[in-house]
């Protein structure tokens, strides 16, 4: 078992331990234990191979045995027991927004609620509001919650199901038997959430496919299973489906179950205006629906369909009716950003606030992915709870990496660290003064704890575009996917400061956020605003996020021209320093 699991094997026994009432100091030594192995300069293995364990600060006797455990055989008995010794409804009820151990236990002594439909009973009776420690607003925020749940039961971030489903079409491939195979649906058109995974692939040995899919690991049930159709569960709960098709008709059923719907709606419009039918199963030339293979139409990709239909290759990511018929007619869809086009980021945090990394091992890290730079934007001091930087903890952290660019520039490297903050957007102004903003290679401006007035988060947030030390705005609607709704902003008249001030907007690509939304790019490309993808990376392996971003900025229509951190390292410094010589403002709302 690797680092990262066992931390969080950790961590959950950390609150396991607090859902039953444990000595806090007990767990929270879980917790900085995680955080302990996350820190490691060496491979965890290796410490564990050496019996070194047990002399890294903070891992007791006790936490040696159990750690070694995990990576030795990748299970632990104790954390086992443990879980079973909890009714399981409780250990359920921590997927409700709001609710942690300790109101968890309140609510299982004070009133016995030990599962999710219990709790909303109680909330529905008003008994939750009369437990001390709660009150009215927080039983209104628990059952907007459980509806939030129930909502989102049966959708998946993108993340979660490109990584269920990579490792299976990868298997697919090396299949002899399959001819072609992809993603399909809403996985391919890369929408943020999807519902579940589509596969397809042609083969002329349908039967021995699909014996060949269900039976691979990560499998934990199969639902259904037929020659050409399988239904599996992965594992968190996913499901995936598998068609095989034959390879005639693979272009026709990619394009189908790759949708959207009213993408399809249109497609097969034009097909019956040119005297066509369109279906999943092939393009053919007929009055009526038909299956005819004689009558098909050889189309060998999906360009091909296109083509047939007077249009120009519209890439799976555009696929949703909002224009691409029109732009495709005139040959004018944008030529679309690629993951690879990204140079580096400009949002990122470390160990000095609430990441997980040193400034030296971020720098090696990203040098090494073949990055040009990689921006340092710690929290500032109002995050307290993210462990913010004041004044001169950003100047001792700003001195460090001058250090460390000296030394990287001294062998002959051309990667830089820029420094920088992701400043709090407070009710009266910025957390940091302008004369210390002026000093930063890079600010972000965010917004971390809103109005519940839309006008006032309008407000402070154009203020923060208006602030000429201000590069970009973070996350602007702060919403985190399947858990929590955007803030009310009025998103086009920030998008129209934003524009007159020349401040970019953040596409944040962590798989939680993917704010700003895609729906919203296109406005604010029309208007000139530039966009950012920034992982808000709090570990080095969330450079990897950077690729989700890619791939909704393409769907958001962007160019590689849309986005400031396709430029080379040079060019951005010039871009940074261009909007603090712009002072152009506009009038607050």
């Amino acid at each position: 078992m690797d680092k990262e699991k066992v931390a969080e094997i950790l961590v959950e026994i950390g609150v396991l331990l607090e859902l039953k009432g444990e000595n806090p100091f007990k767990t929270r030594a879980y917790a900085n234990a995680a955080r302990t192995l996350e820190g490691l300069q060496e491979p965890l293995e290796t410490l564990v191979a050496e019996k070194r364990l047990g002399a890294v600060k903070g891992i007791g006797a006790a936490l040696e045995e159990k750690i070694t455990e995990l990576v030795e055989t990748g299970a632990l008995g104790y954390y086992e027991k443990l879980k079973s010794s909890i009714p399981p409804g409780l250990i359920e009820m921590l997927q409700v927004p709001g609710l942690g151990p300790k109101k968890i236990r309140a609510l299982n002594q004070g009133l016995g609620v030990d599962s999710i439909p219990l709790l909303e009973a109680a909330c529905q009776a008003g008994r939750v509001a009369a437990l001390a420690g709660f009150g009215e607003k927080t039983q209104t925020n628990l059952l907007e919650g459980m509806a939030r749940l129930r909502t989102y039961a049966s959708k998946h971030m993108l993340s979660r199901a490109l990584a269920a489903a990579e490792p299976l079409l990868e298997e697919l491939r090396q299949h002899p038997d399959v001819i072609r195979c992809s993603t399909a649906g809403s996985l391919r058109r890369f929408k943020e959430v999807v519902g579940d995974i589509d596969l397809l692939a042609s083969s002329s040995q349908p039967a021995g496919v699909i014996s060949f899919f269900v039976s691979q690991p990560g499998i934990l049930k199969v639902t259904a299973q037929g020659e050409t159709k399988a239904s599996v569960i992965l594992a968190g709960g996913v499901q995936c489906d598998l068609r095989v098709v034959s390879d005639a008709e693979f272009p026709f059923a990619l394009a189908y179950f790759t949708g959207s719907k009213e993408h399809n709606i249109v497609m097969r419009q034009r097909a019956i205006q040119r005297g066509l039918r369109l279906n999943e199963y092939g393009l053919f030339q007929s009055q009526e629906e038909t299956r005819d293979p004689a009558l098909r139409v050889a189309c060998l990709t999906e360009e091909d369909i296109f083509a047939k239909l007077d249009l120009v290759y519209v890439p799976p990511e555009l696929r949703e009716d909002h224009g691409e018929f029109s732009a495709a007619e005139k040959n004018a869809l944008p030529r679309l950003v690629e993951w690879t086009d990204l140079r580096g980021a400009l949002h990122n945090h470390s160990e000095w606030s609430d990441g997980h990394g040193t400034l030296r091992e971020i720098a090696e890290h990203m040098e090494g992915l073949g990055l040009e730079y990689w921006a340092i934007t710690d929290h500032s001091r109002a995050s307290f709870q993210a462990n913010g930087l004041d004044a001169q903890r950003v100047r001792a952290q700003m001195a460090e990496i001058q250090q460390l660019n000296a030394a990287i520039s001294g062998r002959g490297g051309d990667f830089r660290l820029l420094t920088g903050s992701e400043v709090d957007i407070l009710k009266e102004g910025l957390d940091f003064d302008d004369d210390l903003l002026a000093e930063m290679d890079v600010v972000v401006a965010s917004l971390h704890v809103p109005s519940s007035s839309e006008a006032e988060n309008t407000r402070r947030l154009i203020r923060a575009a208006e602030n000429p030390w201000v590069h970009m705005l973070g996350h602007l609607t702060g919403r985190l996917l399947l858990e929590r709704e955007p803030y009310p902003v009025n998103i086009h008249a920030v998008l129209d400061a934003c524009a007159e001030t020349g401040t970019w907007v953040e596409l944040n690509c962590n798989p939680r956020r993917f704010d700003l939304d895609w729906r919203h790019w296109p406005y604010a490309k029309s208007r000139g605003v530039k966009c950012v993808i920034n992982p808000d990376a709090h570990r080095n392996e969330h450079a990897g996020f950077l690729r989700l971003g890619a791939g909704i900025a393409r769907k958001s229509w962007l160019e590689k021209g849309d986005v400031i951190n396709a430029l080379p390292l040079k060019s951005l410094l010039n871009q940074l320093k261009h909007k603090r010589a712009k002072k152009g403002s506009v009038k607050a709302i």
